[in-house]
């Protein structure tokens, strides 16, 4: 089954929420993105019968390899075109925005390209 971008959008979320604290539940997802607890909940169980995420007994979410990669590919393109568009003089709140949105249509080459241009030009 191919990720929709609500899905990497949730991968990347658990992602993040990891870095705050390592145990993920719904309701951090809930707190984070705004959504309502019964599409949260919907989307924890698309992703977890997809093999993207486990769920345990207490409600922690973990990332599971296949999850961990997608969840870390969207984390990087948004960092880096953020950081891109900020360098562009873009704002950083309108750059995180539009980063969110590009992260998901760009092709490989193209990102590729704009994260070696950052690279170089941020040293």
């Amino acid at each position: 089954m191919q990720l929709h971008e609500s899905g990497e959008n949730y991968l990347e979320t658990i992602l993040m929420l990891r870095q705050k604290n390592p145990q993920v539940r719904s309701i951090d997802i809930v707190n984070e993105t705004g959504y309502s607890k019964p599409s949260i909940s919907r989307a924890v169980s698309i992703l977890k019968s997809n093999d993207y995420i486990e769920v345990d007994s207490s409600g922690c979410i973990t990332l599971t390899d296949r999850g961990e990669k997608i969840a870390e590919s969207m984390y990087e393109r948004h960092t880096m075109l953020t950081r891109f568009l900020v360098s562009m003089g873009v704002s950083k709140e309108v750059a995180a925005e539009d980063a969110c949105r590009i992260e998901h249509v760009l092709s490989e080459e193209t990102f590729n390209v704009i994260k070696e241009y950052t690279e170089r030009t941020s040293k």
